[in-house]
């Protein structure tokens, strides 16, 4: 990461806290507690609710309000070009949907790399809005989650939950 400016804040959300951090024009990271814990800054980072920071927690608040399946948000994550061709076809997995890691190294194109594309699944620095959660293991189980397996269960849960919601299945 730059050091450039960087803004952050924290959500509480029903997760947990999530640090949410960007530049003046784009998200660069979104990351879950560990241990219960919130994220640390970076020593540099000054927090500030300004630009897509602010923007970024208006949506997840409305992501977890049952009122948005799909982020509108400039996006700006750091990794090799295989992590983010990896994080670009998460995009592409449809709310309340999951798929196989071995699925989605199909879509990467390379259909042998289901385990290199798990590993760049883990680094993925935007979780939610790049939906690594709804990535699962071959025979339907939850596998691992940076977040956490409880955190990906409750992410699908919701996901599960708002489609049962008339004005989301239409995809509002």
């Amino acid at each position: 990461m730059s050091e450039d400016t960087m803004n952050y804040c924290y959500l509480e959300s029903p997760i947990g806290t999530l640090l949410i951090a960007g530049d003046e024009s784009t998200i660069r990271r979104i990351e879950f507690p560990r241990k219960g814990t919130p994220g640390r800054p970076e020593p540099h980072w000054r927090e500030s609710m300004r630009g897509p920071v602010a923007e970024a927690v208006r949506q997840l608040l409305e992501y977890f309000a049952l009122k948005r399946t799909s982020f509108d948000l400039p996006l700006a994550p750091e990794g090799t070009p295989f992590q983010r061709s990896v994080w670009r076809h998460l995009q592409d997995i449809p709310y309340g949907e999951t798929i196989s890691y071995g699925e989605l190294a199909k879509r990467v194109g390379n259909p042998k790399a289901s385990r290199a594309v798990g590993a760049a699944n883990g680094k993925n620095p935007l979780p939610i809005v790049i939906p690594c959660h709804r990535v699962i293991g071959s025979n339907g189980t939850l596998t691992g989650f940076g977040g956490g397996l409880p955190t990906k269960e409750a992410l699908l849960g919701l996901e599960k939950n708002a489609l049962a919601v008339p004005a989301l299945a239409k995809g509002a």
